[in-house]
């Protein structure tokens, strides 16, 4: 229980700063008369409400965080904000239950971008922009803001930034103080939300639009105002946009501030992560495209290119956005962009899965014990960019990875268990643990998973958090040792 406390007491701090988080739908709602504002102030209220009572409940129990509580401090940030973020869905949307309300909130903050609603056309204006704040919040995660102000409030924040960051080399910092880091990384991600704002809306989309759909392109979250998605607009220049914005978080935002901070492109070329990226989605695109074109699926290769072009770029950054209903396409295709979320975006961006740099990683230690086979007593390092992979680097990669295909294994088989077919069972599971969104047959892009019994709705929430927490940073809380002295 003292370790608990402790946890609670900096997660009351942290649903107070959530509560700010209303004022952006209470605007909207006053901007439109859409008539949600006291249903956002009401659920703001909640929030703070929650947040103070955590905090005076427990405030003797304050104290620094030790490394073992900044992950189960993150675990609990998700799921509590997740919870309380369900209230303003609940009271504007007629009939909506809890399980829906959190799929869709935990959807938002995981930018998973998966949704269990329909008529998102017709929803009020206010409640379309707080599911794609949800969006931009998760994109870079709402800890890593919380960690800039944590200091101010005598609360450590390394703990929490290792424990949230994505990716396989949590230590190095951009700057000397952890929340000099936070504030450079946000500095970034803001800008980079502006611009895409400011060209979607000369690209032709109202300012609602225009601000929803960048929140939902720069966290890679997938969220639209419409059913239809970005299919809605049918405009080659809105996907050409969107295409340039989602690469460009599907990078680490940690090279982008290096770019900004010396005025200069050429990190772009030493990030090994970032070409191979790069290298990766052009050349999918290109065959895709081909194969498409020679399927007679397009009469028109320019055609198969633009619709390729975006929704592979969609999938594979593990954003969700759709333009058309790939699910009718050769099999091959919508299965090559599952399996492309799960290993092409860059570790620091705000994408999910495996990331490039373990799969980099991956390759050369394979490679590494080919080599071993003809000459055992080889010293062969794996290098990445010119740089020495430390042994226990690998190790934990190799765990990761071994643990991140047993977790998509078992809760297939939950699905698949609870009466769900085989690739809708195991595609919802693949787009979930990579948060990114559609899967095939019935969650696809045409569908969403409204379809889905209660049971499977909670698996599938389940999988968006460990895989918005890389697995590890959740799995950890269920092992006996963690909770040892």
């Amino acid at each position: 229980m003292h370790t608990v406390l402790p946890v609670l007491h900096v997660m009351g701090m942290l649903l107070l700063f959530f509560a700010a988080t209303y004022l952006m739908p209470i605007a909207s709602s006053l901007i439109y008369a859409d008539g949600t504002t006291w249903d956002f102030f009401d659920a703001m209220l909640f929030c703070l409400a929650c947040g103070a009572g955590l905090v005076v409940c427990t405030h003797r129990y304050k104290r620094e965080l030790r490394p073992r509580d900044g992950f189960l401090l993150v675990t609990l940030a998700w799921v509590m904000m997740a919870a309380i973020a369900t209230v303003p869905l609940m009271l504007t949307i007629d009939g909506l239950s809890f399980t829906d309300a959190f799929f869709e909130t935990m959807s938002g903050l995981t930018t998973t971008g998966a949704t269990v609603l329909t008529g998102l056309d017709k929803l009020p204006p206010s409640v379309n922009l707080w599911r794609h704040e949800l969006n931009w919040l998760g994109g870079m995660g709402i800890i890593v803001l919380a960690v800039a102000i944590l200091p101010l409030l005598g609360v450590g924040g390394m703990q929490l930034y290792k424990a949230e960051t994505p990716g396989p080399m949590k230590d190095s910092k951009l700057t000397p103080r952890i929340a000099g880091t936070a504030k450079a990384l946000w500095l970034v991600y803001f800008g980079i939300t502006a611009a895409c704002i400011a060209c979607l809306k000369l690209a032709g989309m109202n300012w609602l639009d225009a601000i929803c759909h960048a929140f939902a392109a720069l966290s890679l979250g997938g969220f639209s105002t419409y059913d239809a998605s970005v299919g809605q607009f049918d405009s080659p220049m809105i996907e050409g946009i969107l295409i340039v914005f989602m690469m460009i978080a599907g990078m680490n935002f940690a090279t982008h501030f290096v770019a900004w901070r010396g005025r200069s492109l050429r990190c772009y070329w030493r990030d090994t992560e970032a070409k191979a990226f790069v290298a990766l989605i052009a050349s999918s695109i290109l065959v895709c495209s081909l194969y498409l074109w020679q399927a007679d699926v397009y009469d028109d290769l320019g055609v198969a290119f633009r619709h390729v072009a975006f929704n592979l770029v969609s999938i594979a950054t593990d954003c969700g956005f759709a333009s058309v209903d790939y699910d009718k396409w050769p099999i091959f295709v919508p299965l090559w962009m599952l399996f492309l979320s799960c290993i092409a975006v860059s570790s620091g961006s705000t994408g999910g899965g495996i990331k490039m740099i373990r799969t980099l990683i991956l390759i050369r230690q394979g490679a590494r014990e080919l080599e071993k086979l003809i000459h055992p007593n080889v010293v062969n390092p794996i290098c990445i960019g010119g740089s020495i992979i430390p042994t226990h680097i690998a190790g934990a990669v190799m765990g990761f990875i071994f643990l991140y295909a047993l977790t998509v294994g078992e809760l297939t088989f939950f699905l698949v268990a609870s009466g769900l077919d085989f690739i809708s069972a195991f595609t919802a599971i693949i787009a979930c643990i990579n948060n990114a969104g559609p899967g095939l047959n019935v969650v696809g892009p045409a569908q969403n998973y409204q379809a889905l019994t209660d049971f499977q709705v909670w698996i599938c929430s389940l999988a968006m958090l460990a895989g918005r927490l890389e697995i590890f940073s959740l799995v950890v809380l269920f092992t006996p040792y963690f909770w040892r002295k």
